[in-house]
């Protein structure tokens, strides 16, 4: 089984050593690796593993059965063997663009929970744009412009965001109503890896995010559209905050 290493706090890391496990023309799989699988409507991270005499471009990283395989194209040279030694290197302004990304969605869905009422169906991020699907949710011109001055609102704040593991019991007194899809989490994960905003959100998730809300920058929803009754979705983009725009 894969250590997932950047769990629960440590997904700043985008260089590390690890051992391999496996290795085949299609995939490698590691010891332990700081790259992100994809998952959570998160995509996976992409980048290099090297190692003596060789390396390869790691272009998806997917679960698998407790393995996490490193997928990989342009081999040079030949394959390590189990017990070598790589050097993984993340793509690192993915790996960030990601995480302001998945920070920025928590904050718009808690946003919209606490002033709507309504409940994060899915969501998907992406290196420069993202997506939420809402319910129940009827949102009008003026509540999507609310929704977007609320959550830089709130990030202009700049709370700390925490990322640890709790007892599942705790985890399940302590979540609002609405603010997680706890059922989905099979019964057996405990602890769960929960990312907190200080007092303003408290949601499991395995993610990858940043340390402080001011790494966000700034919101900017770009579109809304109904997904069917009682559905709405939402996409934002991130721009840099007005603070650096000013500096500039």
């Amino acid at each position: 089984m894969t250590e997932q290493r950047y769990l629960p706090d440590e997904d700043d890391v985008t260089e590390f050593e690890a051992t391999v496990e496996d290795a085949t023309e299609e995939y490698v799989v590691l010891d332990g690796t700081y790259f992100y699988p994809e998952g959570g409507g998160q995509p996976a991270d992409r980048g290099v593993l090297a190692w003596d005499g060789g390396a390869a471009d790691v272009v998806a990283v997917r679960k698998n059965h407790g393995d996490v395989r490193h997928y990989v194209e342009n081999i040079d040279g030949d394959l390590p063997e189990p017990g070598a030694t790589v050097e993984g290197r993340i793509d690192e302004e993915r790996r960030q663009a990601h995480r302001r990304m998945h920070t920025a969605q928590h904050v718009v869905s808690r946003v919209v929970l606490d002033e709507y009422g309504a409940e994060t169906a899915g969501n998907q991020i992406h290196e420069d744009r993202s997506r939420i699907d809402f319910e129940p949710a009827d949102f009008s011109d003026e509540d999507v412009r609310a929704i977007e001055r609320a959550t830089n609102e709130a990030i202009e704040r700049d709370l700390a965001v925490t990322k640890a593991e709790h007892p599942r019991e705790e985890v399940e007194e302590r979540v609002d109503e609405g603010r997680s899809l706890l059922h989905l989490i099979p019964d057996h994960v405990d602890p769960l890896r929960v990312v907190a905003v200080e007092e303003f959100d408290y949601c499991p998730c395995g993610g990858t995010h940043v340390d402080s809300l001011g790494e966000i920058g700034r919101v900017k929803i770009t579109n809304r559209e109904s997904k069917g009754r009682d559905t709405e979705r939402i996409e934002f983009e991130l721009r840099a905050s007005e603070t650096a725009e000013a500096s500039e």
